[in-house]
């Protein structure tokens, strides 16, 4: 199968890599030129526990430079705020029977692939995998968990067990389900537990359950995230929501969630498309969020203190 990765950050960094080593066809985009020639030039390294492992993917700053390649999946990993751009290049090198797969933060991303190839050539999901971009060619592998993938709209295919089949040989443990609106809320609760409170303490993921304090922060977002969802007739993939959270949190203890890099980066985060998303969901449905209203406001403060344009 050949794959094309857009966006290279810490998350298609890892999976590129994990890919790549794995011997798949794969091929990455990124708008960062040091880290593309980086990756061209000296390969790819992700740390890992067990040591490096140094791959050498084709690497691009620009989609159109893959036109030819016919691509049999499209994986997207680019920030919320540049999905639509994403999926509107990714015309140029997606192959005639081929498909989009998201594993994105947040809400709207699958819907607005969707727009531009329709569907029933999308695939959407979660994945609890963790990483964090060390610098131009380098990733550190920095938490394990599922990865599940679903059609955007009816059931499971063979195209979607394969993709499931070949990310789990190469070291990502992938499952493929029916239930894919509920997975995406499920990761949208554990980031909105997660990302917005360590991005704003500087915390690691881990450190979010050494105080009483910061575990009933966690509490009282997750709770409206719930809410949300109930209202919204999501069936959430887990029982105990907080419970949940807090197990990721540990899990994923030594890793910087994607919001904290991006603040540390002075990049743009995704809080419109994670806490964001939850407070419009709550008004559009009468469900108060005042707790993530006030992440969502803390965020957009911090980026403005910081000269961050969204």
């Amino acid at each position: 199968m050949k794959i094309v990765i857009i966006g290279a950050g810490a998350m298609g960094g890892l999976f590129a890599a994990r890919l790549a080593a794995a011997g798949e066809d794969v091929s990455v985009v990124d708008v960062w030129a040091e880290h593309v020639e980086t990756i061209r030039t000296q390969g790819l390294i992700l740390e890992t526990g067990e040591g490096e492992v140094r791959t050498k993917p084709a690497a691009v700053t620009r989609v159109e430079d893959l036109a030819a390649c016919a691509a049999d999946l499209v994986i997207v990993f680019v920030k919320s705020g540049m999905t639509a751009a994403a999926a509107r290049s990714a015309q140029t090198i997606l192959g005639p029977v081929g498909r989009v797969l998201t594993l994105q933060n947040g809400l709207g991303n699958a819907e607005m692939i969707a727009e531009v190839f329709g569907a029933d050539r999308v695939l959407a999901g979660t994945t609890a995998q963790g990483a964090t971009l060390i610098g131009p060619g380098r990733i550190r592998h920095g938490g394990r968990g599922d990865t599940h993938i679903g059609r955007l709209t009816g059931p499971v295919d063979d195209f979607c067990r394969e993709a499931a089949m070949i990310l789990s040989r190469a070291g990502i443990p992938a499952i493929a389900e029916d239930a894919v609106q509920s997975l995406i809320w499920g990761k949208l609760v554990i980031n909105v537990g997660i990302n917005a409170l360590t991005a704003l303490l500087r915390f690691t993921n881990g450190q979010l359950n050494d105080h009483a304090e910061t575990r009933e922060l966690v509490k009282l977002a997750v709770a409206e995230a719930v809410q949300v969802a109930a209202a919204s007739d999501v069936r959430l993939p887990y029982d105990n929501a907080v419970e949940k959270v807090l197990a990721v949190a540990a899990a994923t203890a030594a890793n910087r969630s994607s919001m904290l890099q991006d603040i540390l980066r002075g990049r743009a985060t995704e809080i419109d498309a994670i806490n964001g998303a939850l407070v419009r969901e709550g008004v559009r449905l009468g469900v108060p969020t005042p707790v993530n209203a006030t992440l969502t406001l803390l965020i957009k403060a911090l980026e403005k203190q910081q000269g961050i344009c969204g």
